[in-house]
């Protein structure tokens, strides 16, 4: 398989990934479940509702964008649910793995 078709695959597996990641409004609430103070114990929907200033209707939408790819998981406690990053990384690494093949062919192709 040459680099160039290796890529397009690579790319076709991320999609879904890189738009997940790539809206700001999701990038908002993934900056806000980074934040040290709350990392181990999660947030609210309206926690993030205050974060972000979105509504709670988009707030729960982009938390599920963000599940369906692994990136945020929960933990319930009675009837409150509690969001954090999650620990799966498999579709960051193929993202890693997607920009290091980028980079080997761009290099490449300047050595010619």
């Amino acid at each position: 398989m040459s680099d160039l078709t290796k890529l397009k695959h690579e790319f076709a597996k991320s999609s879904i990934f890189l738009v997940a990641i790539g809206d700001e409004k999701r990038q908002s609430i993934i900056i806000a479940l980074m934040d040290q103070k709350i990392i181990r114990r999660g947030l609210q929907v309206t926690d993030l509702v205050d974060v972000t200033g979105l509504s709670r209707p988009a707030v729960s939408h982009h938390l599920k964008i963000l599940k369906d790819v692994s990136l945020v998981d929960y933990r319930s406690e009675g009837t409150k649910n509690f969001y954090y990053l999650s620990h799966e990384n498999k579709e960051i690494n193929k993202l890693k793995a997607l920009l290091d093949d980028v980079t080997e062919v761009i290099k490449c192709n300047r050595q010619l």
